[in-house]
């Protein structure tokens, strides 16, 4: 990356606003790849309900992925955890708030088009129930927690990838 790219990319992180659509606010997004070729990656942000209306995220799209889907993770109960789309989404209590974040909920970006690096800004649009369309450009932060999403910390558990049902396992050890 260029310097003048760098120095761009870290003032449009540096300075990010909140993206807000009536009620809704989105703060700290972020997303990350495990290798600048991977092919799917994650967001994370926290998404602030002003409103005295609960809403609902219902869906979110990209043009930087083949697919872009809200996920989680849950347990099959003997240590295998998996990583599954959500397409009911995710609610969003009136006065409250919901964080995607690691190893929880989050926005999913598969097939990847273009290789991504730290300090690239992906663009995406969450689709809420009430608040419509909200317009978010999310920084690339291969730094944040970890240096890949290989390596981030994951309370011991590892994901596995390629299920023939499409879902992500990832195994944790017995301790």
């Amino acid at each position: 990356m260029s310097p003048f790219k760098l120095i761009l990319a870290a003032t449009a992180v540096a300075f990010a606003l909140p993206a807000v659509a009536g009620d809704i606010v989105i703060t700290d997004p972020y997303a990350r790849v495990s290798t600048t070729m991977s092919k799917s990656g994650a967001a994370f942000m926290v998404i602030e309900n002003h409103g005295a209306q609960a809403d609902r995220l219902v869906s979110v799209s990209s043009d930087v992925a083949d697919r872009t889907e809200l996920h989680t993770h849950i347990s099959d109960g003997n240590g295998v955890m998996q990583m599954v789309e959500v397409p009911e989404g995710f609610p969003i209590p009136m006065h409250g708030t919901h964080a995607l974040q690691r190893g929880s909920d989050h926005v999913m970006f598969l097939g990847l088009k273009d290789a991504v690096a730290d300090g690239d800004v992906l663009h995406l649009v969450l689709h809420f129930e009430h608040a419509g369309d909200v317009a978010v450009d999310v920084p690339v932060d291969l730094k944040r927690d970890g240096q890949g999403m290989a390596n981030m910390p994951m309370g011991g558990m590892q994901m596995m990838h390629g299920a023939p049902d499409g879902t992500m396992p990832m195994h944790m050890p017995n301790n």
